[in-house]
């Protein structure tokens, strides 16, 4: 098969690049911009003038893009969208339906959305980890040599990788001017959502008035291509990532607080940026996730994840990177983990911050339970949630 990869600087590319190849497929690769994501006439050419240069059975993307559709519709060619990013508007493009597309998402309540609504060209497909990648890394005696003498190197037990979306420029942020009334009605939501993990109600309590309110200062509007609501944008774009931020400080700042020593710290904070300082933790700054990030997850004691919460039910690539690695899981609820792992056995969830507290204590006193858990994690992840695993379901459908 003949797979014309439209490329951009993404997490994930270069491990399904290197499995589309190892699975004999023959590979094109076409650089491409994430700015080129409208419909826009001379896009649509650029796309359109490659696919008929090079004649490929399949187009494949990493995210979904409307002018790619447009382009994959006008030439009869399938058009495979593997989507990573939550939130992801562009999938509300009425490009969305043509029926040469193939776009996958990782976040099941996202999927049954669509399905509901009579969309059949999106599935559900959850992310993947590049085990052999991952292995050959961390056995790697110069990288680990390297890892060693580097900023990077773990000083505590435990280690979170992940944006903290402290920037002032943050949408939620610029919300300057909104009345007292909106401001504590924002306050309120967010509050009560920060203390349910499993079920997302923020999108649901954005009424007319609030929204109106908050566009004074965020005047946020779909595309006049789109279906996306407002309601949606100011969800997952506005509220839903201030409660992440929040929930992460408040979280991190509570670990380092209950388990830094005299000598040590109690945790590893791995972020882009490198000026944050929380008590109790070691902010080492931003790191590459494809050279250094493996050694963090396979030497820290536990892992933690805290999912943004724009991923309503999906698992986390980190997540998926941190199984691969060989590190144990310590996790917050979603749902679709049922789908790819068994809690208490290749992973451990927690579903409050107390909950998540008293778990790290019990897991870094009980090191041949972790030890356990963290090699049942990989197993299942070689065994079924790899690049291969998926690259090759996805290419079954065309």
């Amino acid at each position: 098969m003949k797979v014309l990869y439209f490329k951009w600087n993404s997490f994930g590319t270069e491990d399904i690049e290197e499995e589309i190849r190892e699975l004999g497929h023959e590979i094109v690769i076409m650089p491409w911009s994430q700015n080129d994501v409208d419909r826009d006439n001379e896009v649509i050419k650029k796309a359109e003038d490659k696919i008929i240069e090079e004649k490929p059975d399949v187009v494949f993307t990493s995210n979904y893009y409307p002018p790619i559709a447009e382009a994959a519709h006008e030439t009869g060619i399938a058009y495979i969208a593997w989507v990573y990013d939550s939130p992801h508007v562009l999938l509300y493009s009425c490009a969305t339906i043509y029926e040469t597309n193939h776009i996958f998402v990782f976040d099941r309540e996202q999927y049954e959305e669509f399905n509901r609504n009579g969309i059949k060209t999106v599935q559900y497909m959850p992310l993947a980890a590049n085990t052999v990648r991952l292995r050959k890394t961390i056995e790697d005696k110069g990288q680990q040599e390297l890892f060693v003498n580097s900023r990077f190197y773990n000083k505590a037990e435990i280690a979170f990788v992940g944006a903290m979306y402290d920037e002032e420029h943050t949408f939620f942020r610029r919300l300057k001017n909104i009345s007292g009334y909106t401001r504590g009605f924002l306050e309120g939501v967010i509050s009560a959502q920060k203390q349910v993990w499993g079920y997302n109600f923020v999108k649901d309590l954005m009424r007319e008035d609030i929204m109106d309110d908050m566009a004074r200062d965020l005047p946020m509007q779909p595309k006049s291509d789109s279906v996306a609501s407002r309601e949606y944008l100011f969800a997952e774009y506005c509220i839903n990532r201030e409660i992440t931020s929040r929930e992460r400080m408040e979280y991190l700042t509570a670990i380092g607080s209950t388990f830094a020593k005299s000598d040590t710290p109690g945790l590893d904070l791995y972020t882009g940026n490198k000026d944050l300082k929380i008590e109790g933790v070691y902010n080492h700054g931003s790191i590459d996730h494809y050279a250094t990030a493996p050694f963090v997850y396979n030497k820290a004691k536990i892992n933690i994840n805290i999912s943004l919460r724009s991923i309503h039910t999906g698992i986390p690539l980190r997540c998926f990177e941190i199984l691969g690695s060989g590190g144990f899981l310590l996790s917050n609820y979603q749902a679709d983990f049922a789908d790819c792992y068994v809690d208490g056995e290749d992973y451990v969830s927690y579903g409050s911050k107390e909950d998540m507290l008293n778990k790290i204590e019990y897991y870094l006193s009980h090191e041949k339970e972790r030890h356990e858990i963290a090699a049942n994690g990989l197993r299942r992840t070689m065994d079924n949630h790899t690049y291969e695993h998926r690259i090759k379901e996805m290419l079954a459908f065309v």
